[in-house]
């Protein structure tokens, strides 16, 4: 495997870093000394924009922060169900890489999927064909992928 390049590095150190009960200590702790300042500076309009300059700042960044790790997360994700799917006998493999189609391939599949589920409860419960692994052709029913 490759070595994680910098960017993941500091992603994965920084959200591990604020996640944690610590970091929420030290915001809260700045927004304390900053409301406990606040009669000192007269609450000044300097005063009320390094509060409001330092939370933008902060909050633009994490927004990129958050957004790489749940990208990294959700493709380990991904390919994890991939493999089960893969791996599990009787599984379809076209429903591989999913998340890969149109917003209408997967509204195909997604009422396929709601219609056989819908048949397994309206179903008596001995009935194995709809309750257990029932066939799916998913030739018919699905785009091609």
């Amino acid at each position: 495997m490759r070595k994680l390049g910098w960017f993941t590095r500091i992603t994965k150190a920084a959200s591990r870093f604020t996640g944690r009960p610590l970091c929420f200590a030290l915001a809260a702790g700045v927004v304390l000394a900053w409301a406990i300042t606040g009669p000192l500076f007269k609450f000044s309009n300097t005063w009320q924009l390094v509060i409001n300059t330092g939370t933008t700042i902060i909050t633009f960044l994490m927004v990129f922060l958050i957004q790489a790790t749940q990208n990294r997360d959700t493709a380990a994700l991904q390919i994890k169900l991939d493999e089960l799917i893969r791996a599990t006998e009787g599984a379809h493999n076209k429903l591989l890489d999913l998340e890969e189609l149109e917003e209408a391939d997967l509204l195909d599949f997604q009422t396929r999927y709601q219609s056989l589920a819908k048949e397994a409860r309206d179903c008596s419960p001995r009935d194995q064909r709809v309750n257990g692994v029932p066939d799916i052709d998913l030739e018919d029913q699905a785009p091609e992928v």
